[in-house]
């Protein structure tokens, strides 16, 4: 059984949360602030975690910064206002996804199944890909440069297999995040830039003179073949 740890000091909702993430199938624990959150977090044992940002003293911004030190594990963040700049935000420092306030929970159990599936290996994503000193395993959810083991988020990890997978072809932005993905999403041209971004520092990749993540002027992105 998978774990779902929710963070958001409204006691109610994530009370809701837990009733009825528990009852389709999910482990959840609560925690109603940051430092508490993260506590249960170094505790290990947790899949996913549903962060709100709107919180006293310590935000969702800062715990997920917090989060991001060391921690690849998936997070989904709930804003209360639902906009662009707190998305924005959230994907610059790492979110996996987000969802505005008020929402329907059916559709948060939608999105942390699209996010968990997304963390798991495949039934055909046993094969290694290889370009550019890039070497992304997709059964082990592992990447290295020239040998070197990359740390990476869910959303980073997948939009890289992508990239990889398509060497020697140039991927549009508003297909890059479908595709990695595997599902329909409504992203902006900014949040798949924040995204590259993010996989050109940790790769040392030098966005003035990238050669492992090509920007193709006025179409998208391309990892070369070698």
């Amino acid at each position: 059984m998978q774990t779902v740890l929710v963070i958001d000091d409204d006691p109610g909702l994530a009370s809701l949360l837990a009733e009825y993430l528990g009852g389709r199938g999910l482990a959840v624990r609560v925690a109603p602030d940051g430092p508490s959150g993260l506590g249960l977090l170094r505790g290990g044992g947790v899949d996913l975690v549903v962060l709100d940002v709107m919180m006293p003293g310590m935000d969702g911004f800062e715990v997920l910064r917090e989060i991001r030190r060391d921690n690849p594990v998936p997070v989904v963040m709930l804003t209360a206002r639902g906009e662009d700049m707190d998305r924005i935000v959230g994907l610059e420092l790492g979110a996996d996804d987000y969802l505005s306030k008020p929402f329907n929970p059916r559709e948060l159990l939608a999105r942390i199944k699209s996010v968990l599936r997304r963390s798991g290996a495949g039934p055909d994503a046993d094969q290694a890909l290889l370009a550019s000193g890039i070497r992304v395993d997709p059964a082990a959810r592992e990447v290295t440069v020239d040998g070197r083991r990359v740390e990476l988020t869910t959303t980073e990890f997948d939009l890289l297999r992508v990239l990889v997978g398509a060497a020697g072809r140039v991927i549009p932005r508003e297909r890059l995040m479908e595709l990695a993905r595997g599902e329909d999403y409504a992203s902006f041209e900014r949040s798949v830039d924040v995204h590259v971004s993010h996989l050109r520092r940790k790769l040392d990749d030098d966005p003035r003179q990238a050669r492992r993540i090509k920007t193709v002027r006025g179409v998208g992105y391309l990892v070369p073949r070698d």
